[in-house]
């Protein structure tokens, strides 16, 4: 017979979670009254929200938690050297900057002292554990070592022409084929995902998953990965005690991510064992990959390797996928950008073998400039943070204590005129181009210094796979645009798609879309 009493800790822990329950609305309802009230000095949104003791400005941060990006964003133009720090609760402060200077102060000049840090680190870890994104000291540097080889030039032109092209000509455009044929409205965020999942799976571990298919199988995995990406990112808007609680009693969207990381490592342990048996069968395989250098370096561990699994699945699934889409998306609203790379394709894509397309795509300049341009306005990874290891002082001026975290806005410093002129809000990507010298009136790239741009990060942490990432765009774009035109279906009342951001960008509600093939 079950005893009806619940043993004294759990008793403790749920008696705790209910007074929870009762008393902070009751304390946010009186904090959010008296914040309510009008003040000269604080009502305009784009001056600091005002700090009460102890929860400091969580009421305001909740208010705009839906619309934190452009709040943000205010905050920061407002500010004069586009910098601020902010008492969130719990005496917890941190500090926002969309400040060049600051950004080079905090990835590069002083590296050392801002690190991952174990707050970003405990946020994540039931995700990515130890993986290279959520890694620091040695560990970090061993994976960066064992990665950097996989990013040369055989191995990019490999991913070229045998991964994306075969993913393009037996999956993707034939797909596109029977939706133009067929006029039925795709998801192209979720064909964008499913596609960039296969490739990184084939070039980074030597598996083909098959996610890309005309039927569109809706696997576990997938489902999975998403909710365990969405919910690690809502432990960020979160108090800490509250997330922590709930994943202790195991509770709420605390339960939905233990059951969702359990596919997601499910998926991922199948994957290092599968190498390792192959590994164990064949003395030599015909082809090295990152899973095979990682196995090979002496971790066996299969905790580590797949934490290592998991790290590069997102960053090869979701960041391309998310550039993609917003691209696209820009693409039909300036149909001029489009004519333009039109001409490019026809100029530089001399045909559909596979001999000369990794010289050809590298030589598309202006889809080159497109795609920055758009990940100005929309980058993949919207913010990110580090964590001071002692206390410094920020080129601004702007002091940090031991233990602060320090978050560079990504998508503010797109929209920021100082970097980027008086035309910031045109999708413009002239922007980024001058004309030859020669007098050919071909373009040149004229890039950003990755401090100014830190889509792709900066410093000793600039990602690896940059180049990758650009070659797999640029060859999507050329196959795609050459044959089809894609055509956004029109939301409700004539809204514009919403940008939101998890761990990496995306596009609120997917990107239904039609496709009328070219004539």
């Amino acid at each position: 017979m079950t005893s009806i009493f619940l043993p004294l800790p759990a008793m403790f822990l749920q008696l705790l979670t209910l007074a929870s329950l009762v008393l902070l609305p009751l304390l946010f309802f009186f904090v959010f009254k008296a914040s309510s009230q009008p003040n000269p000095k604080t009502s305009n949104n784009t001056k600091l929200p005002k700090s009460y003791p102890i929860i400091g400005s969580f009421i305001t941060l909740y208010k705009n938690h839906e619309r934190s990006l452009p709040w943000v964003t205010d905050l920061l133009r407002s500010s004069p050297s586009n910098t601020f720090s902010l008492h969130h609760s719990l005496g917890k402060h941190f500090v926002v900057t969309a400040n060049p200077t600051v950004v080079q102060h905090i990835l590069k000049t002083h590296f050392p002292i801002y690190e991952k840090g174990n707050t970003l680190r405990t946020v994540l870890t039931d995700l990515l554990g130890d993986g290279i994104f959520n890694a620091d000291g040695d560990n970090w540097k061993f994976q960066r070592q064992v990665s950097s080889h996989e990013f040369n030039t055989k191995s990019l032109r490999k991913f070229v022409e045998e991964v994306v092209d075969t993913e393009l000509s037996d999956r993707l455009i034939p797909i596109l084929s029977s939706s133009a044929t067929n006029n039925s409205i795709l998801d192209f965020q979720d064909i964008l995902q499913r596609f960039a999942f296969d490739n990184i799976c084939r070039i980074a571990f030597g598996y083909d998953p098959a996610y890309l298919l005309p039927s569109l199988p809706q696997a576990k995995f997938a489902v999975a990965f998403d909710d365990a990406v969405q919910i690690s990112s809502d432990r960020f808007r979160s108090l800490p005690p509250v997330w922590k609680l709930k994943r202790v009693l195991g509770i709420g969207s605390e339960k939905r991510l233990r059951a969702a990381v359990s596919e997601v490592r499910e998926f991922a342990n199948t994957i290092v064992r599968e190498k390792k048996r192959e590994l164990s069968e064949k003395k030599a395989l015909e082809s090295v990959d990152l899973l095979s250098s990682f196995l090979g370096s002496g971790h066996s561990n299969e905790k580590f390797v797949t934490d290592i699994v998991i790290s590069f699945t997102l960053a090869g699934r979701d960041t391309t996928s998310a550039a993609l889409t917003w691209f696209f998306w820009l693409l039909s609203q300036n149909p001029h950008v489009e004519d333009e790379i039109l001409k490019e394709i026809s100029g530089t894509v001399s045909s559909e073998s596979a001999a000369g397309v990794y010289d050809e795509v590298k030589e598309m300049v202006y889809t080159h400039a497109a795609l920055c341009e758009s990940m100005r306005l929309y980058p993949p990874v919207a913010v990110d943070s580090k964590q001071a290891m002692k206390d410094d002082v920020l080129p601004d001026g702007t002091k940090v204590k031991k233990g602060m975290t320090v978050t560079y806005h990504v998508y503010a410093m797109g929209r920021m005129e100082g970097i980027w002129g008086e035309d910031w809000a045109e999708y413009r990507p002239e922007r980024w181009l001058e004309r030859e010298e020669s007098g050919a009136q071909k373009w040149e790239f004229v890039g950003r210094d990755s401090f100014s741009y830190p889509v792709f990060q900066a410093g000793p942490r600039i990602c690896l796979g940059k180049e990758m990432a650009f070659l797999q765009m640029k060859r999507v774009v050329s196959a795609v645009v050459k044959r089809f035109k894609v055509v956004p279906v029109e939301r409700e009342g004539g809204a514009q798609p919403e940008f939101v951001a998890y761990l990496t960008g995306k596009m609120k509600g997917g990107f239904p879309v039609t496709i009328v093939e070219r004539a």
